[in-house]
């Protein structure tokens, strides 16, 4: 199946979904509405989940679709599939309320739990990531039109680089920066909104990326798949396994990206 997916057909439908959020950011009505979650939803999530629903079903029928702003589907209904989309149109939609630019279109295929490719594109900055597990297990990205391969960089030195908020820390955070203060006394944060975290570690701009709080399961699995396909880990943070899907339960454990 992984072998019949043309990655340049998942870009063009991540970079158009992209192109529909920028016309609404770009915009003076968002049409922002709550959801039954608290959570915000826009005119532009709506749009870009039209986009990626519409390719997805147009190029591979047989393939099911999972996407945050989809109808909800049952376990019993999903519980075997094989082969899966996991979609979240629009990553970030409190960075696009705020128009700082910070926001993703995520695409992950799903194999047995398992994310095997993985594509995330940021509009505003016309910067699309992409992976595909197997044997070079490769992640690049194309800026401005330009592919350039990516690697996650381990720390160098007494310098470790963590992708969190100086200013907001939460407890179980802080305990885990500081005991990497133990083996890196210098640890410089650099914060980003949405899926770029995972991006930040793939390409080296970062070291390690905590997350003690919650995500669900569409918000990790494009960047799980770019990470790990640039060389790093992403790891349950109390089992010390990789992230599974599909689950009963879409929450996401805490967990941890690291390129150590």
């Amino acid at each position: 199946m992984l072998n019949k997916i043309d990655e340049k057909i998942l870009i063009e439908i991540a970079q158009k979904a992209g192109e529909a959020i920028l016309e609404i950011y770009n915009s003076d009505n968002f049409g922002v509405e709550i959801k039954e979650d608290k959570s915000p939803l826009t005119k532009a999530d709506k749009a870009a989940n039209d986009v990626i629903v519409t390719g997805l079903e147009k190029h591979y029928p047989e393939i099911p679709i999972l996407s945050e702003e989809s109808k909800e589907i049952a376990y019993k209904d999903r519980k075997n599939w094989e082969y899966f989309w996991l979609v979240d149109p629009l990553d970030g939609t409190k960075e696009f309320i705020k128009q700082n630019g910070e926001f993703t279109v995520n695409i992950a295929l799903i194999h047995n739990g398992e994310p095997i490719l993985g594509v995330i594109d940021l509009p505003v900055k016309s910067t699309t990531y992409f992976a595909r597990k197997g044997e070079d297990k490769c992640a690049y990205k194309i800026e401005n039109g330009v592919k350039s391969t990516i690697s996650a960089k381990a720390p160098t030195g007494d310098t470790c680089v963590v992708m969190a908020s100086r200013s907001h820390l939460n407890e179980d955070t802080q305990n885990f920066v500081d005991q990497q203060k133990e083996k890196f006394p210098n640890i410089e944060f650099v914060s980003a909104g949405s899926s770029l975290k995972f991006c930040f570690v793939a390409e080296g701009k970062a070291n390690m990326y905590p997350r003690f709080a919650p995500t669900m399961e569409w918000d990790t699995g494009a960047g799980q798949v770019i990470a790990e396909c640039a060389g790093a880990t992403v790891i349950n943070a109390k089992t010390q396994k990789p992230l599974k899907y599909n689950k009963e339960n879409l929450l996401n454990p805490y967990f941890l990206v690291s390129a150590l």
